[in-house]
């Protein structure tokens, strides 16, 4: 075990991307614990899960979100949703959060969110007097939530790595999701009356405004609807419902007059790059986890768990907190592929549900995507704002760090948060 720490830190230190990493280790692991070649095995392998079903969801989703983006689907949405909940104290940042909520719930991907959420918005700092830091903290929140708000493309990669039920874990996260979503926001409103002056100008309230927002809000909601209540329904498998919702986001589209040739092929060329980069490393760390339960090291840290003693929740914080200093230097993605394996047999051993920790796995890459020296949704949120210092950034996303560690807590103290609505449905 001390063999494989080493050199997976070592390949991450040499800054080689996550997929060269996977496979390289595979190998070596392969090469130096294993008395049977286990290459040998390694196409196979490949083969067998490319071809596997649930695999065609993430491009789909992909695209479905790549279609919101090119579209300008999102600037109508963040209209509508400023319409509803622009008035409180915190102004637009409220709609940040509400509109990276509504476009989480059809795209799957945290940085499709804070890009397209923080395109939109980004321009209204100035001219509305916020507080620019909390301002860019509320988008790089809002962000998150595009990993934990079904579709998520995480918990299809969880769901595929475990052989979990991703309806199972798509129903799961949505109550967790929207109850995050309102915890961001009353922290916004919290500080926003500690301290008006960080409010700046609330976006006025009128009967009017609301039922012209209308046509802008129920597009996304009815693609929403359409994808989400398809699983929920037992209608569609998750990858059935994704290739719906493509179809029905180009019906938008269309609709909206935004749908051309050049806009296609913008979306095509985003959807294969992403969605070759993450198949690739899925597939990757399939070998990688294959030469690491054949080699015993699975069996390994199962029993070294075992022999400290500790209680159940004693092991689950360990472990947790283990992941949010992961999460501090490495992709969320690669944390995911990599430890998820040999993790979650030890959690299920414990006595937890895989499902809830599929959801916790996902709020606990939530927060590493903001904590810095990666703080990924950082990077993305200050390379749209094209000005000033990245720390800025930093310091707006703390409050929504302690946020999340609430919801953390939340969670464990109420799994039924997860779980109750998989449980009633199923």
């Amino acid at each position: 075990m001390q063999l494989a720490l080493f050199l997976l830190f070592l390949l991450i230190a040499l800054g080689l991307p996550i997929a060269a990493v996977l496979g390289l280790l595979a190998v070596a692991l392969d090469l130096a614990l294993s008395s049977f070649p286990l290459q040998r095995a390694f196409g196979e392998i490949a083969w067998s899960h490319s071809i596997d079903f649930v695999l065609i969801a993430i491009p789909m989703f992909i695209m479905m979100g790549e279609i919101m983006l090119r579209s300008q689907m999102a600037d109508r949405m963040y209209r509508g949703v400023s319409a509803w909940i622009g008035w409180l104290p915190g102004g637009l940042m409220h709609a940040n959060i509400g509109a990276s909520a509504l476009f989480a719930a059809t795209s799957g991907s945290s940085v499709a969110t804070a890009a397209t959420i923080g395109t939109t918005a980004m321009p209204q700092v100035d001219r509305h007097g916020y507080n620019e830091r909390l301002f860019l903290g509320s988008l790089a929140a809002g962000g998150t939530l595009g990993i934990l708000i079904p579709p998520s493309i995480n918990m299809i990669i969880y769901g595929f790595l475990t052989d979990t039920s991703v309806p199972r874990l798509f129903v799961a996260g949505l109550v967790p999701g929207i109850l995050l979503a309102l915890i961001f926001v009353v922290t916004i409103l919290t500080l926003c009356l500690i301290v008006p002056s960080w409010g700046g100008q609330k976006a006025p309230m009128s009967r009017e405004r609301l039922w012209r927002s209308i046509p802008d809000l129920a597009p996304p909601l009815g693609l929403f609807l359409v994808v989400i209540g398809s699983i929920y329904a037992g209608w569609a498998t998750p990858t059935e419902a994704a290739s719906i919702g493509v179809i029905a986001a180009l019906g938008l589209a269309a609709m909206y007059r935004e749908l051309s040739w050049p806009m296609l092929v913008e979306v095509f060329i985003g959807t294969i790059r992403t969605s070759s980069m993450m198949i690739l490393i899925t597939l990757l760390a399939f070998l990688l986890n294959f030469v690491i339960g054949a080699t015993g090291l699975v069996s390994s840290v199962n029993t070294f768990v075992s022999g400290l003693d500790w209680s159940p929740l004693a092991t689950l914080l360990v472990i947790l907190c283990v992941y949010l200093v992961l999460g501090m230097f490495m992709d969320t993605l690669a944390m995911i592929v990599l430890t998820i394996p040999i993790v979650t047999p030890i959690v299920v051993g414990l006595g937890y549900d895989a499902i809830w920790f599929g959801v916790m796995m996902v709020l606990v890459a939530e927060t590493s995507v903001l904590t810095p020296p990666i703080g990924m949704l950082c990077y993305v949120v200050h390379g749209i704002r094209g000005r000033g210092e990245l720390q800025d950034v930093f310091i707006g996303v703390a409050p929504f760090i302690v946020a999340l560690m609430v919801m953390i807590g939340l969670m464990i103290s109420v799994p039924e948060l997860a779980l109750w609505l998989p449980n009633l449905l199923y």
